[in-house]
């Protein structure tokens, strides 16, 4: 009995030593758990319960109602747009949409809250559970669930570098609409919250609901994080608040896990709070102890009825959905045999599949091959040449079309692959098209049999001690006469050409 114990300890002990989300601390195996609430600004031409403008940019405090500023007597309107977007963003989640709903008040004190409190959604939110499938780099996909998404208005701005001992606050973001997606805690792994963050951005651009410009502030994200044996009940968690980029989301919780990790491991334990990012030390500080629900007095709003939503909206609003990206890449991997990892790169985002659609329709040749082709010149070379340029697909000085005519004439036998990476660089400083840089160049391959056929009795003539080598059994010299043809040829010559004709000529 007790050997058969040792012998499942082990077995046990040898699961979790080869789990690779786990993580080995100096007292043993840590399970990472994380939760991620995404607050997402809703594209909308007017704030949540005001008419005030919402465009990114403007001069401080020119974007502000009385009701955004929090003037007595001013009561809010619910903007049905702001509605719609967040039913629309439900249904791309596979969540139940709840078709009645209320707004509370989340009362808590910042200087840039005029109201003193947050219309927001507590018990009853107008989207409840659904799911997000990320995919990971080694083609493993993961289902995360999702609690809720709820409407609520943003805060204004608290500016604390325009004067030594001064605080300005701009609230032209005050009243914006927010749908706060809140996720189960099924994220283990730094690469599963950047993947889910990396989706989420990509499901709400295609829907059009938000416009996930982390950089400007319109997406962001709080992480929920902490540590538990594996097997243990969930451990207290520390909430890093608004972090507004994935790498920096990367290094926050890279940080937080060996915070926790040194003090759980020293016998200490874990305080429920919320805490900052700092990305120029790459730590997180402690900024204020975890409100719980109760600490924020929530209760309905006597100035909003409860939302009430036809079925008939949300059944519109359904017929209404694009292709979503988890449908695009199974249909690329259907229709053109594309593999996992590609066709999920292609449905990143809604301006690379949408790229790589007005690529694939200007194609001449569409036989599978040629479509695999093409997305590998998207993937790897062009991808490449932008990230070199550091320069956004949408202002990619290559277009869609050049990128099909380039692969059309390497899939024509037109150019090889070598001749078509030596011009690429100078389709992208020209602008000018593949075919219109070959003939300036006289780069077109050669194909003939004949002119080939030439040139490699010419090599064979030329070496005839090494042709003998090659006969005898040496054919590691097949690479050399491959290589003194194409010379011969100033690179023009067809490749698969040359290849046969040397083969059956060195026999």
């Amino acid at each position: 009995m007790s050997n058969d114990r040792v012998s499942s300890d082990t077995m046990n002990n040898d699961l979790v030593a080869n789990d690779p989300r786990l993580l080995k601390g100096k007292t043993g195996y840590w399970e990472l758990v994380i939760g991620l609430e995404v607050h997402a600004q809703v594209i909308s031409k007017a704030k949540l319960f005001s008419g005030a403008s919402t465009d990114f940019g403007a001069d401080p405090n020119a974007q502000v109602s009385f009701v955004d500023a929090g003037f007595p007597g001013m009561l809010p309107v619910i903007n049905t747009v702001c509605v719609e977007q967040a039913i629309k963003t439900g249904l791309g989640l596979n969540a139940k949409i709840n078709l009645k709903s209320l707004f509370d008040r989340k009362n808590y004190f910042y200087a840039d809250l005029p109201q003193g409190y947050q219309i927001s959604q507590f018990e009853t939110p107008i989207v409840g559970r659904g799911h997000l499938m990320i995919e990971l780099e080694d083609g493993q996909e993961r289902r995360i669930g999702i609690e809720r998404l709820h409407l609520e208005q943003d805060a204004g701005k608290s500016i604390h570098d325009q004067h030594p001992s001064k605080t300005y606050i701009d609230l032209n973001r005050s009243g914006v609409a927010l749908m706060e997606i809140v996720s189960d805690p099924d994220m283990h792994s730094i690469e599963e919250a950047q993947a889910y963050v990396k989706k989420m951005r990509a499901l709400l651009r295609c829907l059009g609901t938000c416009d996930g410009n982390m950089e400007q502030g319109s997406m962001r994200a709080d992480v929920n994080i902490s540590l538990r044996r594996p097997g243990d009940e969930l451990g207290t968690r520390a909430e890093i608040k608004n972090v507004n980029s994935i790498r920096y989301m990367g290094q926050a919780i890279a940080y937080e896990i060996d915070r926790q990790m040194e003090i759980l491991e020293n016998g200490g334990s874990i305080n429920q709070e919320t805490r900052l990012f700092d990305p120029s030390k790459g730590i997180t500080r402690a900024m204020r102890s975890k409100e719980n629900a109760h600490d924020y007095r929530y209760f309905p709003d006597p100035d909003l009825p409860p939302l009430v939503i036809p079925q008939e909206l949300v059944d519109r609003i359904a017929s209404t959905l694009p292709e979503l990206p988890d449908a695009k890449k199974k249909r690329f991997m259907a229709d053109y045999e594309l593999n996992a990892y590609d066709a999920a790169v292609l449905t990143t985002d809604i301006e690379t599949s949408s790229y790589f659609e007005g690529a694939l329709s200007s194609l001449k040749n569409k036989d599978k091959k040629t479509v695999k082709v093409l997305a590998n010149w998207l993937i790897v070379e062009l991808f490449g040449l932008l990230n070199k340029e550091g320069v956004a697909l949408k202002d990619s000085k290559i277009s869609a079309q050049n990128l099909a005519e380039i692969v059309d004439l390497i899939a024509a036998d037109t150019i090889s692959g070598k001749i078509a990476k030596q011009i690429f660089p100078d389709m992208w400083e020209t602008g000018q098209s593949a075919g219109a840089i070959v003939k300036e160049k006289g780069l077109e391959q050669v194909s003939d049999d004949g002119a080939i056929e030439a040139i490699v009795d010419e090599i064979i003539a030329a070496n005839e001690d090494k042709a003998e080598e090659y006969k005898a059994g040496k054919e590691k010299l097949f690479g050399f006469f491959v290589g003194q043809v194409m010379k011969a040829m100033q690179g023009k010559g067809n490749p698969k050409a040359i290849n046969e004709i040397l083969k059956a000529k060195l026999k």
